[in-house]
This record gives C-alpha cells, structure tokens and sequence, in this order.
C-alpha cells in the first residue's frame, strides 16, 4: 500500500514562495488519510456484520427446522428405551414423557451395557444419575438370610440405600451407621457349607417330589447357624414380588423362608423332649418299661401307631424313641402333666418366636392350642397340636446336644458366647442323644447312617392339615432332625420337606425316614468333611489281620 506522505516536498516549497503557511498542507493531508482509513474499517465492519448475520440465520434456521422435524415425529426414544429394557411399555413412556413434569426416573439401576445403549441412543435428555447399591455376586446363595436392599431417598445424583427383607431389614440401620462403614458386619454363615446345603436340598428335593424343602446346619455350641436353605428361592439381586393365587400357600412363594417363616406340626421329632422330661423329673430311666400297648383309648379319642402297629404290651423308654411309638409317649406325657409339660417346651423356646436376626422371625410364632387339656397334652408329646418353625426344633436339638444348656440361634459370628440357662441335666441330655443314635444303629432312621460320623437323630411324618380343618389322607410334612458325631456333638442337622413321596419302590412311600433322612444323610456326609470333622475309624479286629513273611 503506498501512503501519500504528510509534507510533500513539492507542495511546500510552493507554499513558502506564495508566503502560504505549510503546516495546512499537512493537517489538510492527515484529514484526508483519517478520511480513507473511516471507510475503509466501515466497509469492513459492514462485512462481517453481514458474515455474523448470515451465520445467526443459518443457525436458527437450522435449529428451527430440527425443533419442527422434531414436533412433527413420533417419540423415537420412548420406542427405543422400550427395546433396551422389555419391562418397559413405549405409549406409558410417551405419556409420562409429555405430561408437563421436568424430571422423572427412569431405571434405578443399570448394567454396563444397557447404559451404553441408553448412551447410544444420543438424547440430551436422559442423564445417568452415580449412586451406591447393593450386589449379591453369590446370586440366590443364602438370599432368604441376607434378604434384600432397595433405594430410600432419591436424588439425581445420590440414593439412599436400605434394607427391604432378612438380615439387611433387621440389622438396616447398623449397616447404615457412616460410624461403622468400615467394620464389616461378620455373619455366622459358612458359604462352602451354604452351598452345598442348597445344592443337595435342591436335588433331594426333586428326587423326592417335594413343593418345598427346608434345612439347617448349627453349631451346637454357640449356636451359631453355619446354613440355612429354604426353597424355592430367588436371586437378591432381583428380588420378586410374586401374586399368588388365592388358594395358594405362603411356602409357595419363593421369597417365604420355610426355615423360619413356616410353622409346622413337627411330628415324631418331639417324642425326645416327653422322655427327656420324664427322666429329668425323676419319673423313669433310659430302661424303664412303660405301657406301650395299642391303641390306647382315651376319652372318646384312640391313640394309634403307625400302620395300626402294636409295640406292647411294654417297651423300654428307650425302644420308645427307637421304635417311634406314640403311645409309649403319650404314656410318659400323661405322667409328666400338662401344666409341667407347657413349662418345659416353654423353656425350650417353643412358645415364642425364635430371637434370630431376620426381619421375618417374628412370624414365625409357633401355633398353640387354646386349651391345653389332656388331649393336648398327648397329641403334643408326639408333636402334634401345635406347630412350630424348622428353627425352633433345631435350636431344641442344640440344647440337648449341648449338655442340656440352651441354645440361641444367631446369624451373627460369636467371639465370645456366653453359656444359656441349664434346661436339664447334664447326664439326661447324653442318655437323649444316645437314644437318638440307636435311632439311626436300629430304628427309624437307617438310611441316616454316614460311616464315620455317629449321626444320631429323629424321625417325624406329619399328616399336612387341610385349610378346612382335618388332615390330607396322602400329603405330609417330614422332618428329620439330626446332630453329629453323637460322642461329642458339634453340629445338629435338620431337614424339612413339604409333601415328599418316594416313587423309587413298588408303592408310593411318604414317611421322614424315606425321604428327609437320606436327604439329610447326603448333606451331612458332603459337610463334614468342609467343617473339619474327622470321620471316626474304628480299628479292625485282630481276626482280620494277617501276616506275610517274606524270606526271598
């Protein structure tokens, strides 16, 4: 760009000979140049503003046609979301997408790949609130112990999470306490045992075309509950709310906890707390005859053995555990006396619900006869009448296997447990559990019998009430409840199931010792090894042996 300088030469020297005065020229030649320099900027600045209006036109233009295309179509992310997630309905979508409300939830939680896909569908409108949550990676291991959480207080970018159901229900706000956050809550449960508990309860369960199945595994000591099976069951991480039917059972949902929740007339099972009473009050012995002949008739009531057998006219009251007979046990039941019997069972714990650590534990309440007439008193004795949970009676097998102290069930790990109060003596808890391992060596519960191990246990087949009053002719409850080795007990093993009938032989058969007690016998053979139990070797005799001399 050439620039006109301010004083030409030229110019001035005219000036001067005129007698002009040369600094005009100058100011006349700077006005001039301030002159070309105003165009030409406004000449610029008139094409940007063109540039900059020509862009804001495109942009709205753009935008505008989008909003339009947009108010035009149909929602295609009500469609989308509907294909991510089947739950999901596109018209609900589409109606609460157009109802006015500026934020909603869509999902609580997601996975990894259905939140890429949500990304990818690309709307600016769906945002990804962080939060904690709970994960169950064992899936339904224990699920009617630990229960389940859900979300409290919501916010977009924070949850509030609580427990809905068993152990995270009851122990919620423990586990909630920021002044905790670092101490782990340390449950009692073993998950090898738990899962090989669900496993063979499982099988078993179908082997013997059971509804429902129910076990326990606790340590006799503490009290301490190594497993607790209940099924059906269900996965935590989904926990379902299931619709029943009306004339469905509870048991027949897969979130009800038969272990705890279910209330069973436990049959035979409670035929070892009649002779444990009438020995711990003095009234007879482990060989003391008692009447045993049947039926026995009371009142306008017959009381019968199974299959109408006749075990009489005496049995010892050991055979009367053996032999299962109800009315050796009715004998020593009447002997004892109701009032000293309500006490006793009492004491056992079976006239409240059991004070372990689930939310569901107080339904199970045990069901018991308004009147406790004589009556009661003998059908009670065999365990019928009244109704109790699986827990329960493994808690009252602890107790006997513990020497007679009572045991409290617990779900919570004990460094340092502190003996319960002394239910009976010492030496009638050891003569109980001898009679429960004679049992097993030759009575009702053969098929019990893990080499190695001294199991020792009961038997109990309960006819299964109907909702109508009376009793189904071909639909029981069978319960065996077992402890091991019975030298030194440590574990008591029960296992309940619902409706069982063994069809491996020539006729359908429905009693505990052919259905819960080889069930039982498979549990305890594939844990005790997990438990660091050492099978009991019996040395063989000095006739089996043999010697080889070798003198090559």
């Amino acid at each position: 760009m050439i620039r006109t300088p301010l004083r030409p030469l030229a110019r001035i020297l005219q000036a001067r000979q005129k007698g002009e005065n040369p600094d005009v020229i100058e100011r006349e030649n700077l006005r001039l140049r301030h002159e070309q320099m105003r165009d030409k900027a406004r000449a610029r600045a008139e094409v940007r503003l063109l540039i900059l209006g020509l862009a804001f036109f495109s942009a709205f233009t753009i935008i505008g046609a989008r909003m339009g295309l947009l108010a035009s179509t149909e929602p295609a992310v009500a469609r989308e979301l509907a294909a991510i997630f089947p739950e999901m309905d596109a018209a609900d979508l589409e109606r609460r997408f157009t109802d006015g409300r500026r934020f909603m939830w869509l999902r609580r939680t997601l996975s990894p790949e259905q939140m890429q896909a949500v990304h990818e569908i690309g709307d600016p409108g769906l945002l990804f609130g962080p939060r904690e949550m709970r994960l169950y990676p064992n899936g339904p291991i224990a699920a009617h112990v630990l229960g389940a959480a859900s979300f409290g207080a919501e916010g977009v970018h924070s949850a509030e999470v609580i427990g809905t159901a068993g152990i995270e229900k009851k122990l919620d706000a423990r586990l909630r306490d920021p002044a905790q956050a670092g101490t782990p809550l340390a449950l009692s449960l073993d998950l090898t045992v738990q899962a090989t508990v669900e496993e063979v309860l499982d099988v078993g369960m179908q082997m013997m075309n059971a509804k429902g199945a129910a076990a326990i595994v606790m340590e006799v000591k503490t009290g301490e509950i190594i497993a607790m099976a209940s099924l059906p069951d269900y996965d935590p991480n989904h926990r379902p709310n299931p619709v029943l039917p009306r004339d469905a059972e509870p048991g027949d949902s897969p979130v009800f906890n038969r272990a705890v929740q279910g209330v069973y007339e436990l049959g035979s099972t409670f035929k070892v707390f009649a002779t444990a009473q009438a020995m711990e009050l003095g009234l007879v012995g482990p060989e003391t005859m008692v009447d045993a002949d049947a039926p026995m008739v009371w009142g306008r009531h017959r009381i019968r053995e199974f299959q109408n057998k006749n075990y009489g006219p005496l049995l010892s009251v050991t055979d009367v555990i053996v032999k299962s007979s109800n009315v050796g046990t009715a004998r020593l039941a009447l002997e004892i006396g109701g009032l000293r019997q309500q006490a006793f069972l009492k004491s056992l714990g079976f006239f409240d619900p059991v004070p372990v650590e689930l939310i569901e534990a107080p339904t199970g309440r045990p069901l018991l006869p308004k009147r406790w007439a004589d009556i009661v008193t003998i059908t009670t004795s065999y365990g019928h009448g009244m109704s109790a949970s699986p827990l329960h009676l493994a808690a009252a097998y602890a107790t006997i296997a513990n020497g007679g102290l009572k045991v409290t069930p617990t779900l919570l790990r004990q460094d340092n447990p502190r003996p319960g109060p002394r239910v009976m003596r010492e030496e009638v808890a050891h003569a109980s559990v001898d009679m429960l391992r004679q049992v097993v060596t030759r009575g009702t519960a053969s098929l019990a019998e893990v080499p190695g191990y001294e199991v020792a246990g009961k038997t109990g087949t309960a006819d299964k009430p109907r909702r109508t009053g009376g009793y189904y002719d071909d639909k029981v409850i069978n319960t065996f409840a077992s402890l091991f080795p019975a030298s030194d007990p440590k574990y008591v093993v029960l296992v309940t199931l619902d409706e069982p009938v063994d069809t491996t032989g020539p006729e359908p058969r429905r009693t505990a010792g052919w259905t819960a007690v080889p069930v039982t016998a498979e549990i305890i053979r594939r844990i005790a090894p997990l438990l660091d139990i050492r099978p009991k070797v019996e040395a063989a005799p000095l006739t089996a042996v043999s010697a080889v001399r070798n003198d090559g």
